[in-house]
């Protein structure tokens, strides 16, 4: 029976893909990639070669039909975002479904993501977190889920460009001043790096540079109780 596999695939650093994901991505008949470009650069690092076709996310019904078309003919199929676990602010989830529905299973290969690499240095203080992944980019929907988010009193973790993470940071220091945040900025990169304090004070840190660089992950701890 043909397989789609969704293929967790580095956030930064090219090493940072399991043994077992590059043996199905050199396994199997078709790869689609949300940037055939990145996929090709991270199948050549590994000594891979196969062909490819694009998917994301203006594309990803429409493309889910040549995909359905190859499972159909019995070939194999991988699928991978641009970085890190599909499905997770990232294109997969409409493929999975039609993919599903069409009677043809789906099988992860598991492996990094964005998410989780910063919760494991976090020193995260709770058990529950919640992934809300990327805000609005108008500021009256992001105050307003920001809002909600802090009224759940649970964690939860944020993705945010670097052309918008002040406006985050600005609008949680009114919301929420005395939470914790917890930032990482190109993780896994070669100026990786990690900040904790206050909105305030990260806004404060940040602001002070010229330009943003890198994408963040964002992990606002809950409100301390007493």
């Amino acid at each position: 029976m043909p397989v789609l596999y969704i293929v967790a695939t580095p956030i930064g650093n090219l090493r940072d893909i399991t043994l077992r994901a590059l043996d199905v991505l050199g396994a199997v008949d078709l790869i689609a990639a949300e940037d055939t470009r990145t996929t090709r650069k991270l199948l050549t690092a590994h000594g891979i070669s196969k062909r490819l076709i694009s998917c994301n996310a203006h594309t990803e019904r429409r493309t889910a039909e040549p995909i359905v078309r190859a499972l159909g003919e019995g070939r194999d199929v991988a699928y991978t975002s641009d970085a890190g676990t599909p499905g997770l602010s990232d294109p997969g989830r409409v493929l999975v479904g039609i993919v599903r529905g069409a009677g043809f299973d789906v099988v992860p290969i598991p492996g990094v993501s964005a998410y989780t690499t910063l919760l494991s240095v976090a020193g995260h203080r709770g058990k529950a977190v919640l992934f809300e992944g990327f805000l609005s980019p108008k500021g009256g929907r992001r105050k307003r889920r920001l809002r909600e988010l802090c009224a759940l009193q649970i964690a939860f973790v944020l993705f945010e460009s670097p052309f918008r993470v002040l406006k985050l940071l600005g609008d949680l220091a009114d919301v929420s001043p005395e939470r914790r945040v917890f930032i990482g900025r190109e993780m896994t990169k070669l100026h990786e790096e990690y900040l904790d304090g206050t909105a305030s004070e990260l806004l404060t840190i940040l602001g002070e540079r010229p330009v943003q660089k890198g994408e963040f992950t964002v992990l606002v701890e809950a409100e301390k109780n007493g």
